[in-house]
């Protein structure tokens, strides 16, 4: 899946000895910024020590976090807290403006997914949340729960896919990790605001198939014909959205 092939070597050599020191204080405090995505680490449990040592070595929450950040300006700060949540799930508080990125969902995945697969779903999971917390700032007309879910995933496909030159393979990495839980969870969880896994999966290669049909030709199927044009709404709509934040027009 190309560059991200693990951390660079400076970066894994002080994550390494970071975590060998157990957290101790080497480098100073650093200051919180009034706006913008913020990231903050919180001690694991003693079970998510190894998730929390894979997703501080491969910086999944640096490198995401500075692409959005050169994406959008926020208005004011969201926090990033990659902690222990003890089964509550990964998830985006309007309240405390708050996002938690579970290691213990980390460590689910894990059991099914390679490292490098691994790494794309957090990645896609991050901006998934993003989505929640850019809905929440441009006070976009709440239309439900489920709505707003499904908005947060198209948020994760436009970022992604006009963004990052490697976008399209982070969502179809998302999408399989969605297809191996849709085949461990025959009947979808009737009080999940999500859409069933198998949707979100089909949703993110459809994505990836109307924004580069060329590239993904394998992705091509009479029940995709659609997919470019529905793709375009995806993107112009939540380009409309967030001229106000847009860095780059």
């Amino acid at each position: 899946m190309g560059r991200r092939r693990g951390p660079s070597g400076r970066c894994a050599a002080l994550a390494g000895l970071l975590l060998a020191v157990n957290g101790c204080a080497l480098l100073p405090e650093e200051e919180v910024p009034e706006r913008g995505f913020w990231l903050r680490y919180e001690k694991p449990a003693a079970a998510d020590r190894d998730s929390a040592r894979f997703v501080k070595t491969w910086q999944l929450p640096e490198l995401t976090l500075a692409a959005l950040n050169s994406y959008v300006d926020l208005p004011y700060l969201v926090t990033l807290v990659v902690t222990s949540c003890h089964g509550e799930g990964t998830g985006y508080d309007p309240d405390t403006r708050r996002i938690e990125l579970c290691y213990d969902d980390v460590a689910e995945d894990r059991e099914r997914l390679d490292d490098e697969e691994l790494s794309e779903v957090v990645r896609e999971t991050i901006y998934h949340e993003a989505g929640h917390a850019l809905i929440d700032a441009l006070d976009l007309p709440d239309e439900g729960a489920r709505a707003e879910e499904d908005a947060a995933d198209r948020f994760a496909q436009v970022a992604l896919l006009t963004g990052d030159p490697e976008g399209d393979e982070t969502l179809l990495a998302a999408a399989r990790a969605h297809d191996l839980s849709a085949a461990a969870e025959a009947t979808p969880d009737p009080t999940d605001e999500h859409a069933p896994d198998a949707a979100r999966a089909e949703s993110h290669r459809c994505a990836v198939h109307g924004a580069f049909p060329t590239r993904h030709k394998d992705l091509a199927t009479p029940s995709r014909t659609d997919c470019t044009a529905t793709w375009t709404r995806t993107r112009d709509t939540w380009t409309h959205a967030l001229a106000p934040l847009l860095r780059h027009a």
